[in-house]
């Protein structure tokens, strides 16, 4: 276990996540920028993806965000053609998102270069750690879930 009392083993732990984040997020940070898109982009489509048929209000949510935040983001998406926003067939008032065939390969795209790194590196790491990997991230989620009131 990780003395988080040192100031220096606070530095490498938080250095360790800074980069390996920084490593995850660099090839689809580069796909985004050509499209001129951002990470938001990528997380409403890799939701959607995940969840069909979600709707604006699951979305936000999962997202941890404001209405207002969403907007915008999620207008470029429908105005690209790489998502679609669909009236409800049993409540016209909800919207539910759905990827469009150019956006579920978007998506994949972004997904497979992800997938490719974690692959390799799980591989290099080992079982043990991979298990602990998870279930810090999980735990991560769990706090932020918590403290927003997601219970």
């Amino acid at each position: 276990m990780l003395d988080l009392k040192n100031p220096s083993t606070q530095q490498q732990a938080m250095e360790a996540f800074f980069f390996g984040y920084q490593a995850f997020t660099a090839k689809a940070d580069e796909m985004l920028e050509r499209r001129g898109l951002s990470r938001v982009h990528q997380r409403i489509v890799f939701f959607i993806a995940r969840y069909p048929a979600l709707s604006v209000k699951e979305l936000l949510a999962l997202l941890g965000v404001s209405k207002q935040a969403l907007n915008i983001p999620l207008r470029q998406l429908v105005e690209m053609h790489l998502v679609n926003s669909v009236a409800s067939k049993t409540d016209k008032r909800k919207r539910l998102l759905e990827l469009t065939d150019d956006g579920a390969r978007f998506e994949q795209s972004l997904r497979r270069e992800q997938v490719k790194l974690l692959e390799r590196v799980f591989a290099e790491a080992g079982e043990a750690a991979v298990n602990g990997w998870l279930a810090v991230n999980l735990a991560l989620g769990e706090v932020t879930r918590v403290d927003r009131g997601d219970t």
